[in-house]
């Protein structure tokens, strides 16, 4: 197989959509020999923010001369993005060689168990384990959940030690529609005797995360409680233990990114004190600084501007809208819309009218994307229009300003057929 018949392969088993639990995913990595065992890993599950985290760890372990695997989702602008290593992609020949490794090992769960076809994100995930495990081992391994934690294929090893970034209401029709349903899902990310970080704010969510890492013996530390971050316009400072860190400036934009940052330095000073690295603090914080994360209120254009931003549930469209009116300085802009079903549409879009303009809404091409029609009757704006070719209304905008959101497979399709 080559790289196209590869990743044909990959993406045809997106057809057996979402299957909750992690008995596929043992089965083939037991015949593969447990590749999952040999990584050193950190595991970062949450509702929002367990990419940019991800990502800050990554650079200020990189900044040290580390070399850092991560896996991600979903991709931005290249599928070969999920399975990084040191922020660089690996290469299709890579891809090539670990679909030939799993995709027999996959046919064989298929005729040898009754568990089922495997999944596109089993498949994906197996293929990282595989490759950080066996072929190409390195110092840390980032792994971002996917689907919350309890029954996503990520949930199958043992790290160093866990992060959890939010609880929020999305999902619900998979994890449950209480914040407390949540948690309880998200919260299986706690392991005994493992440090978890977390910066869950809804009451009785922390209540269940304490909970949990009380009975599994593992040392919780919590965002407002344990670390604080004091905030001052475009710079905070942060204090966790005897450790205070000041006039820290990032790249990335807003008060949520704080939060983020201050996860993982928590998780970097708490691997620093273990023992796992020994890290010079200035390149830390000159690594968490640099840091950029495609389509998470990203510029891609000053005249006129324009953001793109994969808010794709309430929580991140109001750091959205929070971020433009306090960093932008903007009060009214226009934006351009698309989503996926299972999405809280008329509360995300109630959240943007405040800063909207003029709402576009449009559809892009993808199994789960609602057509616009859909999006267009749950909503009631004063201006709205349809766009059949969000591509020439992108590349043809001239007006004050355009926020295009609401899903990261969107912004991923965006930034793939548009030139800014």
């Amino acid at each position: 197989m080559n790289y196209l018949d590869s990743l044909y392969w990959i993406h045809e088993r997106n057809k057996f959509g979402i299957k909750p639990g992690v008995k596929r995913m043992e089965w083939m990595l037991a015949q593969l020999n447990n590749p999952q065992n040999h990584i050193k890993g950190i595991h970062v599950g949450g509702t929002n923010g367990k990419g940019s985290t991800v990502a800050y760890i990554r650079s200020a372990l990189v900044e040290n001369g580390y070399e850092v695997g991560t896996f991600t989702s979903p991709f931005i602008e290249t599928f070969n993005e999920r399975i990084s290593l040191n922020g660089m992609p690996i290469s299709d020949d890579e891809i090539v060689k670990l679909v030939n490794i799993v995709k027999p090992v996959s046919e064989a769960l298929e005729v040898e168990t009754d568990l089922g076809t495997a999944t596109e994100f089993e498949i994906i995930t197996t293929m990282m384990f595989v490759y950080f495990g066996q072929l190409h081992p390195v110092d840390i391994v980032v792994v971002e959940a996917g689907l919350g934690v309890k029954n996503d294929s990520t949930n199958v090893f043992k790290p160093l030690l866990s992060i959890l970034t939010s609880i929020g209401l999305d999902h619900v029709d998979i994890l449950g529609d209480t914040f407390a349903d949540i948690a309880r899902d998200k919260g299986a990310i706690i392991k005994p005797n493992t440090p978890v970080i977390y910066a869950v704010k809804n009451e009785e969510a922390i209540k269940i995360i304490r909970d949990y890492a009380e009975e599994a013996d593992a040392k919780a530390i919590e965002l407002d409680r344990d670390i604080t971050i004091v905030s001052e316009e475009d710079e905070f400072t942060y204090r966790y233990k005897d450790y205070e860190l000041e006039t820290l400036v990032l790249n990335m934009l807003g008060e949520h990114q704080k939060e983020n940052a201050s996860l993982a330095i928590t998780a970097l000073i708490e691997l620093n004190e273990a023992e796992v690295v020994d890290l010079d603090f200035n390149k830390m914080i000159d690594g968490i600084e640099s840091v950029s994360w495609s389509g998470r209120i990203e510029q891609v254009k000053e005249q006129p501007l324009m953001i793109v931003d994969g808010a794709h549930n309430n929580e991140s469209v109001q750091a959205l809208v929070e971020t433009m009116k306090n960093y932008y300085h903007r009060e009214h802009m226009d934006i351009l819309f698309s989503a996926v079903k299972n999405k809280p549409i008329n509360e995300m879009l109630d959240q943007l009218k405040p800063i909207a303009n003029n709402l576009y809404i449009t559809e892009f091409d993808f199994p789960k994307a609602l057509p616009k029609e859909t999006i267009s009757e749950e909503v009631n704006y004063e201006h709205k229009e349809l766009v059949d070719d969000y591509v020439s209304f992108i590349e043809n905008y001239d007006g004050d300003g355009l926020i295009i959101t609401g899903s990261l497979y969107f912004i991923s399709e965006v930034k793939a057929k548009v030139s800014f």
